[in-house]
Parts: structure tokens; C-alpha cells; sequence
């Protein structure tokens, strides 16, 4: 025999057993609905960058890889937002390095986005992949490329990342940085190696978006050789 009672809010499937009497169980779903409560709690804490808050709801048993509506987990906010500690919280608690928002947006693209050189580090340590592309077609150096970080992209390199990959339209890390004027970060690619003479889908060297985008004072060092 089997009924139902106090639906919705608990249901509470009896099972008659010849041998036992009444067994009733109702455990699963109370714990479901109590991980869905902390899991929930955990992301709201996360997005108020509350560490501590995190930390008590992973303590409870919240899963360190539930997901917004828009697919973040813990890790990808506290990489957005730079909150290492927050980062650090996740990854001890098991936390999936490479797992992406519904834009594959990975927790190391938003960090090498912000510039945040210590988080990015300890993500690469923790075995986030370099070659992941959003939904645009952009990995990680081409984030901190297109922004100016220096420091990131030096980490990028040092994983690994060729100098001169080519992405998407066709462009290169030395394109994006040149697009964003910053002078450290063309350096550094040149310092690395960077061919000035390749050319995106438009025919356009780094040179020539340098200029375009009004950074004259990057032409000199860019030009094509």
C-alpha cells in the first residue's frame, strides 16, 4: 500500500512491509530540498562576495558547483569579482576549475578579464585549461590581452599559450593589445616573440589597429618586420 501526505511542502511515501510494519521514508527528499536551500544561500553569498558566508554553506553540505540561471558557480563570481579567498574557498571545497557560464564564460576568462594575477595563477595551478573559447570564440589570453594586463598574459605565456596563436577574425594577442593601447603588453608579446607582420581577416596588421584606434604612440613599436 502506498499514500501520499502533507503534499506539496513534504511527501512522505509509506511502504507496508509484510515482515517490519510501516517504513517510512522521507529523508531524500527533505535533504533535496534543504541542499536546494543551501545551494541557494551559497550563491547569494557569493554574489554579496560574503567568504565567510560561503564557507558556512559549504560547511552544510551546499554543492560547490550549483549554478545561477546564467550557469555561474561560486568560482566564477568570486573570479569576476577577484575575491582570491572566495576562489580558494571553492577549489578546496572541490570546486570544477573549467566549468563555464551559458556563454563559456570560464572562471579563468573573467579573471584574466579583471587582470586579477593571483587568482589566475592559482586557477592555472588548480589545472584550468588555457585553449577554452567562449561563445565569441575568445580564450583567456585574448580577455587579458584585449584589457591591458600585462601580468596575466606574461602567466598565459608561461603556461604555454603560443605567442602568435591566431583566434578568432583572425587576430592575435599582439592585435588585442594593440587595440587597447596598452604599450606594457605589446612589449612583453614582442619580447616573446610576436610577429608585427601577420595580418587579421581584414588585412590589418597590429601596426595599422594600433593607429586605428588612436594609440600613434604604439606605431613605432609595431612596425612590421
Amino acid at each position: 500500500m502506498i499514500f501520499a501526505s502533507q503534499w506539496p511542502r513534504t511527501l512522505v511515501i509509506c511502504l507496508i512491509v509484510l515482515t517490519a510494519g510501516p517504513l517510512c521514508i522521507a529523508q531524500a527528499q527533505a535533504q533535496a530540498v534543504g541542499n536546494t536551500s543551501l545551494n541557494a544561500q551559497l550563491l547569494v553569498a557569493a554574489r554579496q562576495a560574503d567568504t565567510s558566508a560561503v564557507q558556512q554553506a559549504l560547511a552544510r553540505g551546499a554543492a560547490v558547483n550549483s549554478r545561477t540561471r546564467l550557469g555561474k558557480t561560486v568560482l566564477l563570481i568570486a573570479a569576476e569579482k577577484g575575491q582570491l579567498p572566495m576562489a580558494a574557498a571553492a577549489l578546496k571545497a572541490g570546486a570544477d576549475v573549467n566549468l563555464a557560464s551559458l556563454e563559456r564564460v570560464t572562471p579563468l576568462m573573467a579573471a584574466s578579464h579583471g587582470g586579477h594575477a593571483g587568482l589566475v595563477r592559482d586557477l592555472l595551478d588548480a589545472g584550468a585549461r588555457t585553449d577554452d573559447v567562449d561563445r565569441m570564440r575568445k580564450p583567456a589570453i585574448v580577455y587579458a590581452a584585449g584589457q591591458g594586463h600585462a601580468a596575466v598574459v606574461l602567466l598565459l605565456l608561461d603556461r604555454g599559450v603560443p605567442v602568435d596563436a591566431v583566434y578568432e577574425y583572425q587576430l592575435t594577442a599582439l592585435m588585442w593589445a594593440a587595440g587597447a593601447g596598452s604599450a606594457d603588453t605589446v612589449r612583453l608579446l614582442l619580447a616573446r616573440g610576436a610577429r608585427t607582420d601577420l595580418q587579421d581577416d581584414r588585412g590589418l596588421t597590429a601596426q595599422t589597429i594600433a593607429r586605428q584606434a588612436g594609440h600613434a604612440e604604439l606605431t613605432g613599436l609595431l612596425e612590421p618586420r
